[in-house]
């Protein structure tokens, strides 16, 4: 439990005192027993590497039985600068039975080029006893180590598959890394430099951020705070921006008490941009979403990237004609007065489209795979 709520090892002391605790009125009679159980921050680390063990131990007997598998690769640093490496597996057997887990996470303490991503994936799928025959598959975050056509990590990942007489794997780029990389190309810095520079000037001293709570409390407001915005977290900056937009009212008036004005937030065109920029979010908010969780398969994943493709489509005509029914903060700024202009924001719409359509070109020459497993994706 420790160890899948991410706590540190040191809370098992705490644990244990919560135990003595509740048997002493629930079972006093075996109060000792309980106090014998060790729970130490060096008996947590070594139960919890025994179970690590064992998992892995349990993953390489089930790979024993793979028709086929694909690995999924992730190269991320960590607080201390080092790079880690992480390797997904993904296997299915003659009975159609699907296992997914985390094969290894493995430091990288040297450079991280594709050669050396390269020798630690090879390590890896030969100490757990995958076989080079069955592998199918890798995806990766994108990265040019990673993708290079020469001497790219996937190109590395074919020849060593030639060589050992295999038919060519299929390469993707992570759906999901994709479809963050298309939401990049709405250009409304105007908006999102405000912002962030109201939050950043409300949260950044504690002073500030209590009276603006307060403020909020006295004003009776929906929400209780805002929310910072990373980009890191793809999904943040879209609620960020609906939690602004929600408070735009409060934000104002809690600035301009504190002798900073920001004249965009009663200017209607920046707050008609706001409001686009929140519907459009939420919608990508939305397909984020969908194409995250465990056992997925690419064809339906990849259905729904479709399936908002021609939403965009739609929205685009919509936005033409002044119809707002899928964009709500637009329309409850009209419906209050503010004036609307289509065109500007179905050009954005179009380069969303286009984006869409360009970053996932690759899915596009893979479909027919994706039609065996998908036979209802047109």
């Amino acid at each position: 439990m420790i160890a899948k709520a991410g706590k540190p090892f040191t809370e098992g002391e705490f644990v244990k005192k919560c135990l003595l605790q509740a048997a002493s009125i629930v079972c006093p009679e075996k109060k000792g027993q309980f106090s014998n159980i060790s729970l130490s921050a060096n008996t947590v680390a070594e139960r919890i590497c025994d179970m690590s063990s064992d998992i892995y131990d349990q993953l390489c007997e089930k790979a024993k039985c793979f028709s086929v598998y694909s690995v999924a690769l992730d190269e991320t640093t960590d607080i201390t600068d080092t790079a880690q490496l992480a390797i997904y597996v993904r296997g299915v057997d003659d009975n159609f039975e699907v296992t997914e887990e985390l094969l290894t996470v493995m430091p990288m303490h040297g450079q991280t080029t594709a050669q050396e991503i390269f020798h630690q994936l090879c390590d890896a799928i030969e100490n757990a006893g995958f076989s080079w025959k069955r592998f199918v598959g890798i995806t990766t975050d994108g990265a040019p180590s990673m993708t290079g056509r020469k001497n790219g990590l996937v190109a590395l990942v074919q020849k060593k598959l030639e060589e050992e007489g295999v038919e060519e794997a299929i390469a993707l780029h992570c759906i999901i890394h994709q479809q963050a990389l298309c939401s990049k190309c709405l250009k409304f810095d105007n908006v999102m430099s405000v912002v962030v520079q109201c939050i950043n000037h409300i949260r950044s001293r504690g002073l500030k951020h209590r009276r603006f709570r307060a403020f909020l409390e006295e004003m009776e407001s929906e929400y209780g705070d805002v929310l910072y915005f990373t980009e890191v977290r793809w999904l943040s900056r879209g609620n960020m921006l609906k939690r602004f937009f929600e408070l735009r009212a409060e934000v104002k008036v809690f600035m301009e008490k504190n002798g900073v004005a920001v004249p965009v937030l009663s200017d209607p065109i920046w707050l008609m941009d706001l409001a686009f920029l929140v519907d459009v979010t939420h919608e990508l908010n939305v397909l984020n979403k969908r194409l995250q969780g465990q056992g997925q398969l690419v064809s339906a994943a990849y259905d729904n990237v479709r399936a908002f493709s021609t939403k965009l489509m739609l929205w685009k005509v919509q936005l033409s004609q002044t119809n707002l029914c899928h964009f709500p903060a637009c329309k409850a700024l009209v419906d209050a007065g503010t004036p609307f202009s289509g065109e500007k924001y179905a050009d954005a719409i179009l380069k969303l489209q286009e984006e869409f359509d360009h970053r996932f070109a690759d899915f596009k020459t893979t479909e027919p795979h994706f039609k065996f497993y998908g036979p209802l994706l047109l």
